[in-house]
């Protein structure tokens, strides 16, 4: 029983080690924002509406089949349901009523119903995938921000390791009489400036810590480390066409394929409320039957034969004629047409928007790139001229101040070649959505 126990603590702590030493990447994030996002559950359950309304509206084509029946007493004078004659005594009675109904023309409004019902359920897997894609887009932004502070506070760390070691050179060289106080003082003031920039950088990417975990609904108080980014980016540029994109992009995106159903759903509303207008023709048909008997213990017709003897059956048909309602039904048809237009004023719209967002998303991707590659030489050169004044600060050739300058230019090389890194990634994964090469998509 101990030996058991045992082993079940020892499991337990390596799960524990496990969970706190996941270090999640751009995917894992993304998963685990779009399953517990709470908006993703609300178009769930909204879709599971729609589902119910199209049977609703497939049912509509079935007749209809309606059945009842009712017991009641009857006391003092009353009509006899055998004879048709009046009778002074006591009655107890049973009737059934089956009737059935079918519609034969309505205006096409029971076909154009079942289209928008299918049409709107289709348009709810768009915008279930286009919710999730939205939420995934979001992370990923967030993800790409904690990445840079990420990186930001690796710098400041490096910088402010720097600046300790240059301090307590220049202690011992002051104590040695090769330095003077004010060069000392002015690389004590740096080791401070960077202690505090390392601190501001740490509150920062806290806080995008923070952004990330609401996003994800990840709770705010559990450890959360994501894996770090990739230094070494082939930041190329791309040849792709925005037109070529953008064609793919119609029949993927889930964004531009829930816009278009809006725009079909609200063409479907619009003749259900034309054909309302137009006269409606319906076949019905009913049987009924009744029971009957005295309540003073006289002798009755048996309850089987009474059922058959009054039997009746009617059929016919309703025909009904719109001729003056105030008006509500032209209006509601006026007013569904000119929703109609505004979703296509919507979607033509989006349809631009979507096209200007990949125009930019290549502009991006080919600017950053060019960028990156110029910060990477900038670098290059600010980490040369730094090493050649730190051989010159040690030599007495040039001051403090000097130093300081240079270590401040390199520190600006390295954000911004950190900064153009992330971007290019950034980008060139939005422009891979767009593409439909991502590997989180829901398409």
């Amino acid at each position: 029983m101990k030996k058991t126990g045992f082993i079940f603590i020892v499991l337990l702590l390596f799960r524990l080690a496990n969970a706190q030493e996941k270090q999640w990447n751009l995917d894992d994030c993304i998963q685990y924002a779009v399953e517990h996002n709470p908006l993703r559950e609300k178009q769930e359950a909204q879709n599971k509406i729609y589902k119910q309304d199209q049977r609703e509206a497939i049912g509509r084509f079935l007749p209809s089949l309606n059945a009842n029946t009712s017991v009641y007493a009857n006391f003092g004078r009353n009509i006899d349901q055998t004879t048709n004659g009046y009778v002074s005594t006591n009655t107890f009675y049973n009737s059934y009523y089956i009737s059935s109904s079918v519609n034969l023309f309505d205006g096409f409004s029971r076909i154009y119903q079942a289209k928008l019902a299918k049409v709107n359920r289709l348009m709810g897997e768009d915008r279930l995938r286009d919710t999730k894609n939205n939420l995934a887009l979001q992370t990923m932004e967030l993800y790409f921000n904690v990445l840079y502070y990420k990186g930001t506070v690796d710098i400041a760390a490096k910088q402010l390791e720097e600046s300790e070691a240059d301090s307590k050179r220049t202690q011992r060289m002051e104590e040695l009489g090769l330095k003077s106080i004010p060069d000392l003082a002015e690389i004590k003031a740096k080791e401070a400036q960077d202690r505090y920039a390392l601190t501001q950088q740490r509150n920062l990417l806290n806080t995008e810590l923070i952004k990330l975990k609401t996003k994800m609904n990840f709770p705010v108080s559990d450890e959360f480390t994501i894996a770090d980014y990739d230094t070494i980016v082939l930041a190329n540029k791309t040849n792709d066409n925005a037109d070529s994109i953008y064609q793919n992009a119609m029949t993927t995106l889930p964004q531009l394929r829930a816009s278009e159903k809006t725009v079909k759903a609200a063409e479907m509303q619009y003749k259900v409320d034309r054909g309302r207008m137009y006269p409606s023709l319906s076949f019905g048909a009913d049987l009924n039957t009744v029971f009957a008997r005295f309540m003073d213990n006289s002798p009755y017709i048996p309850f089987g034969q009474q059922l058959n003897n009054s039997r009746g059956i009617a059929v016919g048909f309703t025909l009904s004629v719109p001729v003056f309602n105030g008006f509500s039904a032209s209006a509601e048809m006026k007013r569904s047409k000119q929703r109609y237009i505004m979703a296509q004023c919507d979607n033509e719209d989006l349809s631009r928007q979507v096209y200007s967002d990949i125009e930019q998303a290549l502009a991006d991707v080919n600017g950053f790139a060019d960028e990156y590659h110029s910060a990477q030489k900038q670098t290059e050169s600010m980490l040369s001229a730094h090493q050649a004044n730190q051989r010159k600060y040690n030599e007495g050739l040039i001051d403090a101040f000097e130093l300081s300058n240079s270590s401040i230019r390199l520190l600006n090389a390295r954000v911004e070649e950190l900064h153009a890194n992330l971007q290019y990634q950034l980008k060139y994964e939005l422009l891979k959505y767009y593409k439909g090469e991502t590997s989180w998509i829901y398409n």
